[in-house]
């Protein structure tokens, strides 16, 4: 795989953290090169070398409505561990009882926020079987944000196989219940046990699971323009799914929940980037006429190119544009967009609706955005939420819970209890 088929678009401006980005993937993961003459005595990761050591003191399943769920705390019986050292490469990856690290207090991760992670959930589908959602973007994704903060990169196949192994042995415990789901949590950190600011020369990859609770909102997003604050700019790294992006994010959210508002959106330069930690979309009318669905675009950096996201448009381009889904034929336009076009269409009745969509938050309406302390209402035609969102969201719950089969939704074959 070459590089460029990891990073995101470069910009010209950019062409230092692109050669970076190029030399740590040859560096770290010669096999990703495609120069067909690479040697390398490094260890790449191997799913194949997995070690399985069984829990000996299996935990308790919670029952639906117990408050450890809503804690997001409590984790399934295994994980998987694999470490990186420079100069060696990966050891051998394990499935082990879950369990705490132990690291130094001189950790990279603890002063220099070398760490990446994603998410991801596991489905228990309608027909019984377990299934991942995409799980080749999550795992590509990852790379690309761990060569970003000079973590060490590895064949995203490879940590596909890793989880799949993971849930094969926790899934039919943890998740026996058709329509319900639990977080996974593939994550990196760099561990080595040294202080000074360089690339760390040994690094953790371990990959978690846990209950989560549900984030639907009925009543629809209530979200807080930021006017004094950015959550990413360009040149940086707000496209890679980095620990560092969210930390100082936390503090505006928490002033927006103290004032009535579940999420910030946030804006660079007046223009619309990303609502909290999810991708925003908005439909509306164009002042020429057109039925639009509009998002941030990629090419500046800014925007994390959400899986969830991906799906969206694909599946919008695929079934939302010729007019035969029962709703009025889209448009669906990646560009940038501020929140005085926002405003006009409000104004003008011209908005149709909005929402944000990761995992987490999934597909979520947005009834309401403050901008400079006024409420702008956001229509949701259903009640709930909007006729598009609404539609589209349906089609990915079929493809996850497996009522439609599709090549996104993964079934994994479990081992029997």
């Amino acid at each position: 795989m070459a590089p460029s088929a990891i990073t995101p678009p470069v910009q010209q401006a950019d062409k230092l953290d692109s050669a970076a980005v190029a030399r740590k993937l040859a560096e770290t993961a010669p096999e990703l090169v495609k120069n067909g003459k690479t040697e390398s005595t490094l260890r790449p990761l191997d799913a194949s070398k997995l070690k399985f050591t069984r829990t000996s003191t299996p935990m308790t399943v919670p029952a639906p409505g117990d408050p450890i769920i809503a804690t997001a705390s409590q984790c399934t019986d295994h994980m998987i561990t694999a470490v990186w050292k420079f100069g060696e490469g990966w050891a051998d990856p394990e499935l082990k009882p879950y369990g705490n690290f132990s690291l130094p207090p001189t950790a990279s991760v603890l002063h220099y926020a070398t760490e990446c992670f994603e998410g991801m959930k596991m489905y228990r589908g309608y027909d019984g079987k377990l299934r991942l959602f995409r799980p080749d973007c999550n795992c590509r994704r990852m790379v690309m944000s761990s060569v970003r903060c000079s973590l060490p990169a590895f064949d995203p196949k490879e940590l596909e196989k890793l989880i799949i192994a993971m849930i094969a042995v926790d899934g039919l415990k943890w998740l026996p219940t058709p329509g319900t789901f639990l977080y996974l949590r593939p994550t990196m950190i760099g561990s080595a046990g040294a202080l000074g600011v360089a690339t760390p020369k040994e690094a953790t990859l371990f990959v978690i699971s846990t209950f989560m609770p549900p984030m639907d909102q009925k009543t629809g997003l209530k979200l807080l323009a930021s006017t004094n604050g950015v959550r990413a700019w360009p040149g940086g790294f707000g496209y890679a799914k980095l620990g560092a992006n969210y930390g100082p994010s936390l503090l505006a959210n928490g002033e927006a929940r103290e004032r009535g508002y579940d999420q910030v959106l946030w804006l660079l330069d007046g223009k619309v980037t990303e609502a909290g930690a999810s991708n925003f979309f908005v439909v509306w009318k164009s002042p020429e006429g057109k039925i639009e669905l509009v998002t941030a675009p990629l090419h500046d950096k800014i925007i994390l190119d959400g899986v969830t996201r991906r799906s969206i448009l694909q599946l919008a381009r695929e079934r939302l544009t010729d007019g035969k889904s029962g709703l009025d034929a889209v448009e669906i336009v990646e560009r940038n967009f501020t929140m005085e076009e926002v405003i006009a269409a409000v104004k003008e009745g011209r908005i149709i609706e909005a929402f944000a969509a990761g995992t987490a938050f999934f597909v979520s309406a947005v009834s309401i955005i403050n901008y400079k302390e006024q409420d702008l209402q956001i229509p949701m035609a259903r009640g709930e939420m909007g006729e598009y969102a609404s539609l589209i969201k349906s089609w990915l719950v079929n493809i996850m819970y497996g009522k439609e089969q599709h090549e996104w939704g993964v079934v994994v074959e479990e081992e029997q209890l």
